[in-house]
């Protein structure tokens, strides 16, 4: 009997025990899945799901941003306007000064992707938001399209002459054709590169915030919780950014070898 009642006693303790650990299980990288947007069927190649409705409201945002805050273009602007005029001009002088002149007929394209991806990742800083650009996906299909576009344009302008970004004259001749397949491999691991960056950094700080949302609800480390979890906050912010710049950037640096392949 004595023992039926310590064996009792030891499964109370063992589920209490268990509770009490089920309450500090969290997963950070659930907020990533992507889920229908009505219903809980698969997700199929034209289904609604939280990616579409995020990127919808994130062009949405630019829309609202761009063309109806700018519509009264007041000579004193307002907030609105200013913040509309600041981004133009400075993914303006961005397109300028890296790509050159030639660069700025491509400005329209290059200032879509910097808005885009900039409203996209501040959207997914707020409470209960999708963060789109966090999946490879989405950036994946952005980069493979500039490194489409821009090998495109290097052709066109340049003909087979833009062959020649591949072969570095200026390096001793023996080296050449070494340089020659570095440049090469180089080349075709940019749109690898270019999405893996924006997504990784994306996907890398949400979580890091969620882990930290998790540890707030015990009350012992709860202040430092919710104090690292303002911190990172404020770095996410400046992350969304930078990154949004990074692909930008990027985008001239190699619109620029397109139109001038030459070293």
């Amino acid at each position: 009997m004595a023992t039926e009642t310590h064996s009792t006693e030891a499964a109370a303790n063992g589920a209490e025990h268990a509770e009490e650990g089920s309450s500090l299980v969290f997963h950070p990288m659930d907020q990533f899945i992507v889920k229908p947007l009505f219903g809980d069927g698969p997700v199929g190649t034209f289904t609604i799901t939280n990616v579409t409705l995020w990127m919808a409201l994130a062009v949405l945002s630019i829309i609202l941003l761009l063309v109806v805050g700018t519509s009264r273009r007041a000579v004193v602007p307002g907030r609105t306007q200013s913040i509309a005029e600041l981004a133009y001009g400075f993914v303006y002088k961005m397109v300028e000064d890296v790509a050159g002149k030639d660069g700025l007929r491509y400005f329209p394209y290059i200032m879509t992707l910097f808005m885009f991806i900039v409203m996209a990742n501040m959207l997914g800083l707020l409470p209960m938001a999708f963060t789109t650009t966090s999946h490879i996906a989405v950036t994946a299909v952005m980069a493979m399209v500039v490194f489409l576009s821009v090998t495109i344009i290097g052709f066109w302008k340049n003909g087979f002459g833009f062959l020649s970004l591949f072969w570095i004259s200026s390096a001793p001749l023996v080296l050449r054709p070494i340089l020659a397949i570095i440049e090469v491999i180089s080349y075709f691991v940019r749109p690898v590169s270019h999405s893996i960056r924006l997504a990784g950094n994306m996907m890398a700080g949400h979580a890091v915030i969620k882990v930290f949302a998790a540890f707030a609800a015990l009350l012992a480390i709860s202040p430092f919780a919710v104090l690292a979890i303002t911190a990172i906050y404020a770095l996410e912010l400046l992350v969304s950014f930078i990154q949004a710049y990074v692909f930008a950037i990027l985008t001239c640096v190699y619109l620029k070898d397109a139109l001038h392949p030459h070293h």
